[in-house]
């Protein structure tokens, strides 16, 4: 059987092969080898497939839009943005109104159709046009209305019977109300023997001579159409404004964009609703390529952090006899923090990406509460009989500092959390009572959670002593605290959210403050119940 020690090597080794394996990936994504034969010179170097865009054409880019999924000529379509002397160079944002149809405004879909050909001449008449279809319309529950509790005020002025419409939890047509566009305009030479298949499906070939060329790439950029931009359709609705915005793109970065897609895309068919797939979107769009690729490698840290803290915080619990210098109320608290802010994320709908750790935190921190009230459960048929276990006198020397450390808190903590709760619930709109009840709570220990470890510092301060303490799980949540840090930055989160994440640094300095004021005395009971002075009991050796 692996001891801790190596077993912890082996997670480690994992972890740094998976690294090394995803950056090889990434640089098989972002690299494409140019043909060979293209470096002699000549257009008609064997097995190359050369840019038409080097060619220089005059373009023109015309967007459609219909309800058909597949046109044939010009018939039932609406032309709403037409760009003559298209420059493939220069970016632009424009915003258009689009006519909504009758049968879009009815639940169905309405689809943009994005050509991209020569100047003067109708796209179904150019041979050698480009086009790309997007769905202007997706398919989501509407989120529920929020209202004053106390007044009964509504946040939005709709029909009663759009209400009643948009409470049953089925699924409605939306606007995407915005559309970014791409051109991949490096002249570059491919392989025509080894085309990457992630462009491949996106070229277009004609044959020019002797040479064959690839037809400018149109590229639609998915990655942009977040959830918060989303509109709902009413029935009443005969116009939605689009904004269509232009950027070049290069290759290695539409390859990249398109493996992107493609892992958002899979998600979604393996359950991932709308919404869990935004926020997978959000770490790519809202940052650049470098901060992206920093983000990834902060990522991989912080989850092989999170492994090392959950197994040693939970080794450290699983081997506890003593509560001695530890605060109860703390854990209580740590408790049910972790807890609350579960149901606040299972309230705001939060991705299962997020969800699902907190679920496990919090499952674990009920545990770690069982272990400090040392309960036991016990069964008498069908009901269940719960004890606690006694404390020694240390311990209950240890239970008075974490009261008195509670009832100075108290008077503080009190006040404050129950002014801000009655301050929402009077300014702000919720969904309902459970809704308002939650993000109470949820505020609270945003804003004031971190008062609940003082008394886990009042007690080290009183016994004079830090060895009590998981010091291995402390330290890699450290490394987590600072990581959290960057993100806090980089990704967007709510602003109570990331000053959270800066005032767990200053309760960590603190307890760093307190482990060089307190040296170790190797006299004193561990966190195992043992000295380090007492001399293990050796068994008789026999000859």
């Amino acid at each position: 059987m692996l001891s801790r020690s190596s077993f912890t090597s082996l997670v480690v080794g994992v972890f740094a092969v998976y690294v090394a394996h995803t950056c090889w990936v990434m640089y098989g994504i972002v690299y494409t080898r140019p043909c060979p034969a293209a470096g002699g010179g000549g257009g008609a170097a064997a097995g190359c497939v050369w840019p038409y865009l080097a060619r220089r054409p005059k373009l023109q880019l015309s967007v459609y839009t219909t309800t058909r999924s597949n046109i044939g000529a010009e018939s039932n379509i609406d032309l709403v943005l037409n760009v003559e002397d298209f420059d493939i160079e220069s970016k632009f944002e424009r915003t258009v109104n689009v006519s909504v149809p009758k049968k879009t405004r009815n639940n169905g879909t309405l689809y943009a159709y994005i050509f991209l050909h020569h100047a003067g001449i109708l796209p179904w008449h150019d041979g050698k046009q480009v086009h790309i279809v997007s769905p202007l319309t997706t398919y989501m529950v509407p989120k529920p209305e929020e209202v004053n509790l106390l007044t009964g005020e509504s946040a939005t002025q709709q029909i009663e019977a759009e209400k009643q419409t948009n409470a049953l939890d089925e699924p409605v047509s939306h606007w995407r109300s915005r559309l970014t566009l791409n051109v991949m305009v490096e002249d570059f030479v491919f392989d025509g023997s080894s085309l990457p298949a992630d462009v491949h499906r996106y070229m277009k070939m004609v044959q020019l001579g002797k040479t064959v060329h690839y037809l400018p790439i149109l590229f639609i950029d998915q990655l942009s159409n977040r959830v918060k931009d989303l509109m709902v359709i009413n029935r009443s609705t005969t116009e939605l404004p689009l904004t269509v915005s232009y950027d070049k793109i290069s290759l290695g970065k539409l390859r990249f964009w398109i493996h992107m897609q493609d892992a958002v895309y899979s998600l979604q068919q393996f359950g991932f609703s709308e919404k869990d797939a935004d926020e997978v979107k959000g770490i790519f769009v809202d940052t650049n390529l470098y901060f992206l690729a920093l983000t990834f490698f902060v990522a991989a840290f912080h989850l092989l952090f999170d492994f090392l803290a959950f197994k040693n915080d939970i080794s450290f619990w699983k081997k506890k006899r003593s509560m001695i210098g530890m605060s109860t109320k703390a854990v209580l608290w740590r408790c049910f923090s972790t807890v609350v802010i579960f149901l606040f994320l299972l309230d705001e709908q939060t991705s299962l990406l997020v969800l699902i750790p907190a679920g496990i935190g919090a499952v674990i921190e009920l545990w770690k509460v069982k272990k400090a009230l040392k309960m036991t459960i016990k069964w008498q048929g069908l009901r269940p009989r719960i004890q606690f276990g006694t404390y020694n006198d240390s311990e209950r020397k240890t239970e008075e500092y974490d009261t008195q450390a509670m009832k100075y808190l108290s008077y503080l903590l009190y006040p404050l959390c129950i002014g801000g709760a009655g301050y929402s619930l009077l300014n702000v709109k919720y969904k309902s009572w459970y809704s308002w009840l939650i993000n109470s709570f949820v505020n609270g220990v945003y804003a004031f959670g971190f008062l609940f470890m003082l008394p886990q510092l009042f007690v080290n301060y009183k016994m004079k002593s830090v060895a009590h303490l998981p010091w291995k799980a402390f330290t890699y949540k450290a490394f987590n605290t600072f990581i959290d840090d960057i993100f806090a930055f980089i990704i967007t989160m709510p602003t109570s959210h990331r000053l959270a994440c800066f005032r767990d640094d200053v309760v960590f300095l603190v307890y760093l403050y307190q482990r060089w004021l307190y040296p170790v005395d190797k006299s004193r009971v561990n966190e195992y119940g043992e000295s380090y002075e007492e001399k293990p009991k050796k068994k008789a050796h026999r000859e």
